[in-house]
């Protein structure tokens, strides 16, 4: 479960998916009860991140997005907006917005369109951001997605950043896809304060006892109460059979695209196939892989009527 923003974010995050209309302007009344629901079910909010389709969203419709929700009175501490990008200005100015509305931390994959970037350069890069904003509020947490940005960050950058900025750096999402990796994160900067999060939640059971944070996975968009409760009973009897359960659900999603995946799950339990919409270069998944996907997941034991329980207000 998400804890108070004294005690920084916990347990499952989801990089909520953001849905658009057909005509790929965003969905904001499903996005505002897509993050409620995730709410009621035990997630926190990683609003725009991978699986949000950060990427293809403007800074004003991220910004837009963050007032609607806060208007609509979601706590801002349930919150960890993703506020990287390859302008040092646009991070600046989303990462100034997140602070100000009082999100428990921001999320920051590194500038992506370069490649071969040194610490040095990476280091300044995650000063100058620091600096700008200048608020001791920030809680800074790194995005490492190398498959994507192409810019890993290595233990020699994050032991840089702390010693330089020891209240602001609060921790690190690792998407490396590498245990080994994300293990050497924990066994290095848990024990200094640093909140590590695993990126799937097949690695909770390895990872919560060695003192990760939990997970930010972009599966708890469609699996919300399951992971949460494992985070919360890791420690129990039960734990075995919670994690076989997500890890199942999990291996499922991989095997196919991902962000298009959970659309076509949750218009699927929703009967709403404005849902499927992604906005291009993204593909919607063929009917083929769809119909499989659907057939996969109802073997594994997913739950497909929990995704129907969304009313309008």
């Amino acid at each position: 479960m998400i804890e108070a923003r004294s005690t920084r974010l916990r347990g499952v995050l989801a990089p909520v998916v953001t849905p658009f209309h057909t005509n790929l302007d965003v969905n904001v009344v499903e996005f505002v009860l897509h993050c409620k629901w995730l709410l009621e079910n035990g997630a926190g909010l990683a609003i725009f991140g991978t699986n949000s389709e950060a990427n293809s969203l403007s800074v004003a419709e991220r910004i837009r997005l963050t007032n609607t929700l806060l208007e609509a009175g979601l706590p801002a501490s349930s919150m960890m907006p993703g506020t990287g990008t390859s302008s040092l200005v646009d991070t600046v100015l989303l990462t100034r917005h997140a602070v100000d509305a009082g999100a428990a931390g921001v999320l920051m994959v590194p500038p992506f369109f370069y490649k071969n970037i040194s610490d040095d350069g990476l280091f300044a890069y995650y000063a100058e951001v620091i600096e700008r904003v200048g608020d001791a509020r920030l809680s800074l947490y790194l995005y490492n997605i190398p498959a994507l940005s192409g810019v890993p960050i290595t233990l020699e950058l994050i032991e840089r950043l702390i010693k330089r900025y020891p209240g602001t750096i609060a921790g690190v999402k690792d998407s490396s896809g590498d245990w080994g990796n994300t293990k050497a994160m924990i066994d290095v900067f848990a024990l200094d304060g640093l909140d590590i999060f695993p990126a799937s939640e097949a690695l909770l059971s390895a990872a919560l006892p060695l003192g990760a944070a939990g997970c930010i996975s972009a599966t708890a968009n469609v699996n919300p109460r399951n992971i949460a409760l494992l985070c919360e009973r890791w420690q129990h009897e039960d734990a075995p059979s919670l994690q076989d359960k997500v890890t199942r659900i999990r291996k499922v999603f991989e095997a196919v695209p991902m962000i298009p995946a959970m659309k076509r799950v949750i218009a699927h339990g929703m009967d709403d196939r404005e849902w499927l919409t992604v906005r291009p270069p993204i593909e919607q998944l063929k009917q083929d892989d769809s119909a499989a996907l659907i057939e996969a997941l109802s073997t594994a034991g997913f739950e497909f009527a929990h995704l129907r329980h969304r009313l309008v207000d």
